[in-house]
């Protein structure tokens, strides 16, 4: 029975959903069962920020659900039990253009399952964004996944038709893909990553030579990682993500959380991981990437597993608490990113105030500091904690101590307890 574009469009749309590397808003659609034109959540309309910050709708479908592959973690394996339809290259690139110009989308993000060989399968997507490009004059945003495996040449035409190419990593160790995805090999997906950032190079080297803007993948690479599908600590999960921004040069590493399948085998997990987990990777991701943290800080070897109470710079300080006060009046940038509650732009504005005027709790408010979170830690040209005594603090029982505690210990301690 021939399956009409729009059933197609309903599948496919719907099975790509669970690449996360296509940042999403996580809005929810205007009433509707989330099945209609426009929905975030059914019909395959996302939302990602190009390279200059503005942020796009994307058309998110796969070419084909068709594959060769048995990855025990993805409906579309080869022993699932899925209707299996696949786009006409024109096909698609006639539904984008109808889309495009109703202002449905602004964008494209472009996956597909590998029905025969990488090659082939990125010759057929290559082939939608180049008709795109070419025959509709379509200038606008597109993210494509790259087959790992596929040749130097056709990763090459891919990055530089397009703003954004990734290949997915999908599981942090060579084991955990033995374990689940036996017919992918890391080797294999790190050395395509390598071959795209080789290219990401060049291409900047040359705009620098010649002041134009890198055509090659201008928006870089990214990757995906799914958490909770495999007994692998946080501490494994983040070891593997510094390893692929060091060595990849990526531009993000999503951290995606382990959906059930239909039919799913006995060495999946029977539920899936709590949501705070993937949320805590995040944090704990922006902390390396941004604050100075090292990974041995974020999950030393006795705290392989980051706190579902806590975030991760606030165990990090409430482990280190002979650091702290500090004074923000002379503390170094370094240390003032270490503070729970300040972020980068807070860290920013503070180092530009105090060349002015010694800063007091009153300024760190108007710069927005998080001062629930910042106060316990911090010593300001009004407020000096760790010279006052407790007298009166109430504390929950599980946080009293025999001894007098200074204001900073038992300011810290409640705060634990409440977050």
């Amino acid at each position: 029975m021939a399956v009409s574009t729009r059933d197609k469009l309903k599948i496919l749309a719907d099975a790509a959903k669970y690449d996360a590397s296509c940042a999403s808003s996580g809005s929810k659609g205007r009433g509707g069962n989330g099945t209609g034109l426009g929905s975030t959540e059914g019909m395959g309309i996302c939302h990602s920020y190009t390279p200059d910050g503005r942020c796009v709708s994307l058309l998110k479908v796969l070419l084909t659900n068709f594959c060769r592959y048995d990855c025990q973690y993805c409906i579309n394996r080869v022993s699932s039990d899925v209707q299996r339809v696949r786009f006409a290259v024109d096909e698609l690139v006639n539904v984008f253009v109808a889309f495009y110009k109703r202002n449905y989308v602004e964008g494209l993000f472009l996956s597909s399952g590998i029905p025969k060989s990488p090659d082939d399968t990125m010759e057929d997507m290559i082939r939608v964004v180049r008709s795109l490009r070419e025959d509709h004059g379509f200038h606008g945003y597109i993210h494509i996944k790259a087959v790992p495996g596929a040749s130097q040449r056709l990763l090459d035409e891919a990055g530089l038709l397009v703003d954004r190419i990734s290949a997915n990593i999908e599981l942090p160790t060579e084991p955990d893909l033995k374990r689940l995805a036996p017919d992918k090999s890391l080797p294999i997906i790190t050395t395509t990553m390598t071959q795209l950032a080789s290219g990401i190079d060049d291409a900047k080297q040359v705009a620098k030579e010649t002041k134009q803007r890198p055509l090659y993948a201008p928006a870089g690479q990214s990757t995906q990682m799914i958490v909770g599908a495999t007994p692998t600590t946080d501490l494994g999960i983040l070891t593997a993500s510094t390893a692929l921004y060091t060595q990849h040069h990526l531009r993000r590493v999503y951290y995606s959380a382990f959906s059930p399948i239909q039919s799913p085998d006995a060495r999946l997990p029977p539920a899936p991981p709590d949501l705070l987990r993937e949320h805590r990777l995040y944090q704990a991701d922006w902390l390396w990437r941004y604050y100075g943290f090292s990974v041995d800080e974020i999950t030393p070897v006795d705290a392989q597993t980051l706190s579902r109470d806590i975030d991760p710079k606030l165990a990090w300080a409430l482990r280190h608490r002979g650091l702290f006060p500090i004074d923000v009046n002379i503390a170094a940038k370094e240390m003032l990113l270490r503070v729970p509650g300040f972020g980068t732009k807070n860290v920013d504005r503070m180092l530009q105030t105090r060349r002015q005027r010694r800063l007091r709790m009153e300024d760190l408010k108007r710069l927005r500091c998080n001062l629930k979170k910042a106060s316990p830690f911090i010593i300001a040209d009004d407020v000096n904690p760790a010279t006052k005594q407790l007298d009166t603090v109430a504390l929950p029982k599980r946080f009293a101590k025999p001894a007098q505690l200074t204001l900073f210990d038992a300011r810290s301690e409640a705060m634990t307890g409440q977050l």
